[in-house]
């Protein structure tokens, strides 16, 4: 029997058993594909990655994400988690960043390319990660009526003074600005209109904020619908809100296109998150960043 060894981690966590769970397969060269899945099923959280170079390849560690149904080209926060797992785990510490220096830096490699997160340290112990997303594409504009009934609020609801735009930086995902955090907690997808409606989109995957919070240190309230990922609802999800912070800098949402924000996330779920966004748009490039948290909660070992 092959031991494979694994962490489980909270991940833009305010606190232990908060913001989004992730499981960490590391050793994993040897599984094959059904392997990963049924493992990523076993464990049903929205994500489980599963590192399957125990050295850097080209600079980065391999790297594969599975939902409970699929395999994904990137995520957010499997992407923070990972490396905070990587670093703990296979980096050899005497060999690393010296003491004094506060940041490490680890590389994933996925199939949309090499990923970095910065691991920024305080007193000798990780703090705040920051991964850096790739150039965002913004895609054709969408029918305020019709994403409206997708998520079962009223046009009026919608803030027109801002489009609802499909974004990836790596995963696409439909962004729509909404006026009140109401709108935002009452939001609830209407299966069969979402459907019919999305099916030709760019992006299936849909988020909601609004500037409204729950935490006055917060910036925006956000919820993420990932149903065509076989997920209803994320509690964290750092693709997602790359995206939003590209669309904001791009839109100058907060009367500038630099952005430095701190977000809300996974609060009707019970999963408190907080995400830090960082962006600068330019007609020509737009750097994006997220950052965030992240606990280690239990350690263990699958048994195949």
């Amino acid at each position: 029997m092959t031991n494979i060894p694994f962490l489980i981690l909270d991940v833009f966590a305010t606190g232990k058993y908060t913001g989004n769970q992730l499981a960490v397969c590391l050793e994993a060269g040897n599984l094959t594909d059904l392997q990963m899945q049924q493992i990523a099923c076993e464990i049903n959280f929205s994500e489980t990655t599963f590192v399957t170079s125990s050295q850097p390849v080209n600079g980065g560690y391999n790297t594969r994400i599975f939902t409970p149904t699929t395999e994904l080209p990137f995520a957010g926060h499997p992407t923070l988690g990972t490396a905070f797992a990587i670093s703990q785990e296979l980096v050899d510490k005497s060999t690393a960043v010296p003491i004094g220096t506060a940041i490490e830096r680890i590389a994933l490699n996925y199939q949309v390319g090499q990923i970095g997160v910065d691991i920024h340290y305080l007193d000798g112990e990780p703090d705040i990660l920051w991964m850096h997303q790739q150039q965002p594409q913004f895609f054709d504009r969408v029918n305020v009526e019709d994403l409206a009934a997708v998520i079962g609020v009223n046009p009026t609801d919608i803030d027109d003074r801002y489009p609802i735009e499909p974004v990836s930086t790596g995963l696409p995902f439909i962004i729509m600005p909404l006026k009140t955090i109401a709108a935002v907690s009452r939001a609830k997808l209407d299966l069969a209109i979402y459907a019919k409606t999305v099916a030709d989109l760019p992006a299936q995957a849909i988020l909601v904020f609004c500037p409204e919070t729950v935490d006055p240190d917060r910036q925006l309230h956000v919820r993420v619908f990932t149903e065509c990922f076989g997920i209803p609802e994320d509690p964290a999800t750092g693709s997602a809100n790359g995206c939003l912070a590209a669309y904001l800098a791009k839109h100058q949402y907060f009367g500038s296109s630099k952005l430095d924000i701190a977000v809300e996330q996974g609060v009707e779920m019970g999963r408190s998150s907080l995400l830090y966004l960082r962006a600068e748009y330019t007609p020509t490039l737009c750097p994006v960043s997220i950052g965030g948290r992240v606990i280690n909660i239990a350690k263990g070992e699958f048994i195949l």
